[in-house]
C-alpha cells in the first residue's frame, strides 16, 4: 500500500499541466511550505494515520489569464476504493463547480472551463466525494480542498487622479515640495514585483523632479521666475515590476503654477510728468494721474504714493486709487496764478508689503518728478475782508458815510471794480453805496428802536465783465442816542375812596425808556408845575425808578368831583435829557370801611365782583351784531345808489339789447323798437334820471320838442345840450346801444371801425360845440388834421 500511494503522488507531480500541489510548489514565501495531507478512511478521519488512507490530495494553484485553446487542467482526484472497474463516480461541488470547474466522473480529472482573474476572485473552495454508481452511496466522506489563482502581471498602475493641479511660490529653493502623486496596482503585492510601482518624470525637466518610491514632486531648478513663465505641465510615469523592462506603466499630468512673491520693485515708466490746472480749481479736485509699474500681481503689486519733497508740499497732495493702483495728485489749497505759476513735486511709489527674502534685489520704491503749471482764469473781485461790521449812530443825517468796503481784481489785468448793494437785502433802500470807491452811506433816517442791526450784501463786479462778481455781507449796528423820553410802563387808572385819609398810598408808578442805557436807567418823577401846589394828591419819587401817589387831604366827594387827572413829569438822566408828561386818571369811588370799592359815579374800573366771562362774551356779541348791522345797512344804501341806469322799458336811452342770433338788423323790429329814436316826441317829458339820487330836487327845464327827424346826429346833439345845461346831471358816461347799423341805415353808422377808410371825409369840428367835457376829444381830433396838413 505504501508503494501504491507514492506512485500516485509522483504521478501528479510529473504531470505536464499548469497546476501544482502544495508540496511541489515553492514559488513564493506566501504559500504554505508544509501542506496539509488529508487521510480520509472509513474507520478513522485522523490526520497522518497511514494505516488506512483513502484520499490523497492537497490545495491546488492555477495561473490566471490562461490563453490556451483547451480547458486548463487543474488536478486529479483519486480514491483508494477505486479498483479501476468503473464502479465509482467522482462528484465536485462548491465555488464554480459544474460551471467554472468540471470533473471527469470516471477519472477524477478537474479542469477550468474559462480564463480566471485573480483580481476578481483569488480563492475557490470546493468539495469532492466518491460514490458507488450501483448503490449511489458514498464510499468516502466528502472532503474540502482549495484552488488558489496564481497572479501574473496583468494590471498597469493607475493614478488616483487623471490630472493634478499644484502650485509653488516662484524663486523657491531647489527641493521645495510641490505635490505628491499616487498610483495603485491591482496585482498581488505579495507575489513577485507585479505590484511594486516606481515613479519617474517624462516631461517637466529640468524644472521639477519626482522621488521614485514616494511620488513626491519637487523643484529642481533655482530661481524660477513667475514673470518669465507661470505655468508648467509635468508628466509623471508609474511603472510596476520595480521599473524593470517588461513592467506595465501608467501616466498622469500635473499642472504646476508658480505663485507670485514680491520680488519686483515698482518702477515709474517716466522720469517726469507735467500737468496743467486752472487756478480756480476747487479743493480736492484731481490734477493728474501717475502710475508706477510692478511685474508682480495682487497684494505684491499694491502701491502707496507720497510726496517726499518739492515746493508744492502744502498746495498739493497725492492719494492712491486702490482699483487701478494709480497715484492721483489733488489740490489741497487754493491756487493763485498771480502768486505762483508753477510747482515741482517729487512723488515716491513704494510697495507696502515687502518680502525680506528679496531685499537684496534693491529698494522696493521709485521716485518721479511732477511739474504742475497753474493757468490763469478771469477771477471775480476779492474783498479785503470776509465780512464787514460798521457802527453808526441813529441820529446821523442822510448821506452820512458809515464805512467803506474794498475789493480788488486779483487778475493781472487789474480791471476796475463797480460796487452795488443787493436790494433784496435792503428792500427799504436805507443805505446806498458809491459805485466807485465802495463808501456806504445812509439814504434814510435810522431808528435804533425800530431796527438795531441792518444786514446788507454788497456786490463787487468787474466793469469790463460784470459776470465776474463777488458778494460780501455787511453788518451795520445802529448805536443808540437818547432820543426817546421815558413813559409809563402801563396806562394807569386808579381810584380813591371817599373816606380816604390823608397821606394814604393809592398807586405806585413805574416807567420805561425805549433808549438803551449801559449803566441802567435813572428816572425822576414829579408833578407838573401847573398842579404841583394845587393838587389834591402828592407824588413821592422813590429813587428806584418808581414813584408813589398819596392823598393830600381827608375825604373826597364824588358828587363834587368824580375824576381827577394828575399830570406826572418823567425825566431821564441821559444826555440830552428827555422828559414826558403822563397823566394818571383817579376816580372817586364809594368804599366800605375796609377800603373796598363799592361803586363810582362813572362805571367802576375795578370792582371786586367784576364781570363774569359770560357777561363779557354777551357784550362782545352784541357789539359784533351791531357792527354787522351797520355794515349791511351801508352796503344796501350803496347798492341803491349804484342800481342800473335803466329799469323801465320806457327809458330807451341806456337800454342794452343783446342779440343771440344773427341777421335781421334794422329790419328786425321785434327785438327793439327803433321808432323812438326817429320820433323824439314820443319820449315822456320831465322824466327824472334813475342812475343817481339828486341832492336837491330841481324842476327840469322844459326844452322844445324836436320835430320828427330821422337824423340821429341832431337827436344826440339835442340831448347833449339838454344835459350840459342841466345842473343836476353829473359827469357820467352812459352806454346807448342802437339796434341798427350798416350802409342800409338811414342814420348811417355810428361805429368808429370804418373811420380808417372814411377819415378823409370826416369833419370833427362839431365836437367843439358839445361843451367843455368834449374839449379834450375835439383837440385830439382837430389837432390830428392840423398835424397832417403840416
Amino acid at each position: 500500500m505504501r508503494t501504491y500511494h507514492c506512485f500516485w503522488l509522483l504521478f501528479w507531480v510529473g504531470h505536464p499541466h499548469q497546476s501544482s500541489s502544495t508540496p511541489l510548489s515553492k514559488r513564493t514565501s506566501g504559500f504554505p511550505e508544509n501542506p496539509k495531507i488529508l487521510d480520509l478512511s472509513r474507520n478513522s478521519r485522523k490526520e497522518l494515520n497511514r494505516s488506512k488512507r483513502s484520499w490523497m490530495w492537497n490545495q491546488f494553484f492555477l495561473l490566471e489569464e490562461y490563453t490556451g485553446s483547451d480547458y486548463q487542467y487543474v488536478g486529479k482526484l483519486h480514491s483508494d476504493q477505486d479498483k479501476g472497474d468503473s464502479t465509482l463516480k467522482y462528484i465536485l461541488s462548491g465555488d464554480g463547480a459544474g460551471d467554472l470547474f468540471i470533473i471527469n466522473e470516471k477519472t477524477g480529472d478537474i479542469q477550468a472551463t474559462r480564463r480566471l482573474d485573480r483580481e476578481e476572485k483569488p480563492v475557490y473552495i470546493l468539495r469532492a466525494q466518491a460514490i458507488n454508481k450501483n448503490t449511489g452511496k458514498p464510499v468516502e466522506p466528502e472532503s474540502e480542498f482549495i484552488i488558489k489563482i496564481h497572479d501574473i502581471n496583468d494590471n498597469e498602475p493607475l493614478f488616483t487622479k487623471d490630472t493634478y493641479n499644484a502650485s509653488v511660490p516662484e524663486m523657491s529653493d531647489v527641493g521645495t515640495f510641490v505635490v505628491q502623486v499616487t498610483a495603485t496596482d491591482a496585482d498581488d503585492p505579495t507575489y513577485g514585483n507585479s505590484a511594486r510601482v516606481v515613479y519617474s518624470i517624462l516631461q517637466g525637466q529640468p524644472y521639477f523632479s519626482v522621488e521614485s518610491e514616494s511620488g513626491i514632486i519637487k523643484t529642481a531648478l533655482l530661481n524660477m521666475d513667475r514673470e518669465n513663465r507661470e505655468q508648467y505641465q509635468v508628466v509623471i510615469q508609474a511603472k510596476d515590476m520595480g521599473g524593470q523592462m517588461g513592467g506595465l506603466s501608467g501616466t498622469t499630468t500635473v499642472n504646476i503654477t508658480l505663485t507670485d512673491v514680491n520680488d519686483n520693485p515698482p518702477r515709474f515708466p517716466q522720469s517726469a510728468y507735467q500737468f496743467k490746472i486752472h487756478e480756480s480749481a476747487p479743493l480736492d479736485s484731481p490734477v493728474g494721474r501717475i502710475k508706477a509699474t510692478d511685474a508682480d500681481v495682487g497684494q505684491n503689486a499694491e502701491m502707496e504714493y507720497s510726496i517726499i519733497e518739492g515746493d508744492g508740499l502744502e498746495m498739493f497732495g497725492v492719494v492712491t486709487d486702490k482699483a487701478t493702483q494709480e497715484g492721483i495728485v489733488t489740490v489741497k489749497k487754493a491756487l493763485d496764478f498771480e502768486k505762483k505759476r508753477q510747482f515741482t513735486l517729487k512723488v515716491e511709489a513704494s510697495n507696502p508689503h515687502v518680502d525680506p527674502r528679496f531685499l537684496y534685489l534693491g529698494p522696493f520704491k521709485d521716485v518721479t518728478t511732477v511739474r504742475i503749471v497753474v493757468e490763469d482764469v478771469d477771477e471775480p473781485p476779492v474783498f479785503s475782508r470776509p465780512a464787514y461790521v460798521f457802527e453808526v449812530k441813529e441820529d446821523v443825517q442822510i448821506n452820512t458815510v458809515i464805512g467803506t468796503v474794498t475789493a480788488r481784481d486779483p487778475d493781472v489785468a487789474k480791471n476796475p471794480i463797480k460796487y452795488s448793494v443787493d436790494r433784496h437785502t435792503d428792500m427799504d433802500r436805507i443805505f446806498n453805496i458809491d459805485t466807485g470807491n465802495g463808501s456806504i452811506f445812509t439814504s434814510k433816517l435810522l431808528d435804533r428802536e425800530t431796527l438795531l442791526w441792518h444786514n446788507i450784501t454788497v456786490v463787487a463786479s468787474e466793469i469790463n465783465n460784470p459776470k465776474e462778481s463777488s458778494r460780501i455781507p455787511v453788518f451795520i449796528k445802529v448805536l443808540d442816542v437818547n432820543d426817546n423820553a421815558p413813559e409809563f410802563a402801563m396806562f394807569y387808572e386808579t381810584f380813591v375812596c371817599e373816606n380816604a385819609k390823608a397821606e394814604q398810598l393809592i398807586q405806585t408808578l413805574s416807567a420805561v425808556d425805549k433808549d438803551d442805557s449801559f449803566g441802567g436807567h435813572k428816572f425822576s418823577f414829579s408833578l407838573a408845575p401847573e398842579v404841583a401846589s394845587s393838587s389834591n394828591f402828592t407824588l413821592q419819587d422813590n429813587r428806584d425808578n418808581t414813584a408813589a401817589i398819596y392823598t393830600r387831604r381827608t375825604r373826597y366827594n364824588r358828587h363834587e368831583m368824580n375824576i381827577y387827572l394828575l399830570p406826572v413829569v418823567i425825566s431821564d438822566n441821559d444826555y440830552p435829557i428827555q422828559s414826558s408828561t403822563e397823566t394818571v386818571t383817579i376816580r372817586v369811588c364809594a368804599c366800605d370801611q375796609r377800603g373796598k370799592m363799592l361803586s363810582c359815579n362813572a362805571e367802576a374800573l375795578i370792582h371786586p365782583t367784576g364781570l363774569s366771562t359770560g357777561a363779557l362774551i354777551a357784550i362782545l356779541l352784541c357789539i359784533i351784531i351791531l357792527l354787522v348791522t351797520v355794515v349791511l345797512f351801508a352796503a344796501l344804501r350803496r347798492q341803491r345808489k349804484k342800481e342800473p341806469l335803466i329799469i323801465s322799458k320806457e327809458d330807451i336811452r341806456d337800454n342794452i339789447v343783446s342779440y343771440n342770433d344773427e341777421g335781421g338788423g334794422e329790419e328786425d323790429t321785434q327785438a327793439f323798437d327803433i321808432g323812438t329814436l326817429r320820433n323824439p316826441e314820443a319820449i315822456e317829458d320831465n322824466k327824472l334820471r334813475r342812475d343817481i339820487v339828486p341832492e336837491a330836487l330841481f324842476v327840469p327845464r322844459r326844452t322844445p320838442v324836436a320835430r320828427d327827424n330821422t337824423d340821429v346826429r341832431d337827436f344826440i346833439s339835442q340831448r347833449l345840450k339838454e344835459n350840459d345845461s342841466d345842473p343836476t346831471a353829473p359827469p357820467y358816461d352812459s352806454l346807448a346801444t342802437y339796434a341798427y347799423e350798416g350802409n342800409g341805415s338811414v342814420a348811417e353808422s355810428l361805429s368808429s371801425l370804418e373811420s380808417v377808410t372814411t377819415d378823409g371825409d370826416q369833419d370833427y369840428d362839431y365836437l367843439s360845440d358839445w361843451g367843455p367835457r368834449f374839449k379834450k376829444l375835439a383837440d385830439m381830433y382837430g389837432g390830428a388834421d392840423s398835424d397832417k396838413d403840416s
